[in-house]
């Protein structure tokens, strides 16, 4: 007589989740640091230095709020590696030049950009470079250069910024 050795779906199941939880666990073993002490040294050695830098895509979309003589008064949100509002006086011409602040619930980043406009009409690509000089709270020291990437839109005067590449530190 042979017997039958199948199983339920729900006991092929509790199997399935038993061996999943067990190599798991074994994996989490396998990932732990032999030397605890060594390891949590150079573990926050590595985050006070990435608490550090800021490095990352940061994307403002500002509308105009007010134009001043030949400059325009801009402002809107800041979203990716920062998250808050930007604020920015913005120079076109031969060479767009903007003076910005940046403000963060971490506090406030202040700086300069310029760039390179390319095209005519309705929409002007420009690429460039932005400087943070200083800041407030958690940026109170910044300083770094990062490249400015973005789209002026001459209709309503808003502009699309990106800032990628460089780095940051605060």
């Amino acid at each position: 007589m042979v017997k039958s050795f199948s199983r339920t779906p729900e006991q092929r199941h509790r199997r399935r989740v038993r061996v999943l939880t067990l190599v798991t666990a074994l994996a989490a073993i396998a990932a732990a640091p032999v030397n605890t002490a060594a390891s949590s040294a150079s573990t926050r050695e590595a985050t006070a230095h990435a608490a550090h830098v800021l490095d990352g895509t940061a994307t403002a979309r500002l509308h105009l709020v007010y134009p001043e003589g030949s400059e325009l008064i801009e402002e809107g949100p800041v979203t990716g590696a920062l998250t808050g509002s930007a604020r920015a006086k913005l120079h076109t011409g031969a060479v767009f030049r903007a003076s910005f602040t940046i403000h963060t619930p971490a506090g406030s980043i202040s700086g300069r950009g310029e760039a390179e406009p390319d095209g005519s009409g309705r929409y002007q690509s420009f690429k460039g470079s932005f400087f943070a000089s200083g800041g407030s709270g958690r940026y109170a020291h910044i300083k770094g250069r990062a490249g400015l990437y973005g789209v002026f839109d001459r209709r309503y005067d808003s502009v699309v910024i990106q800032t990628a590449g460089g780095e940051l530190t605060y």
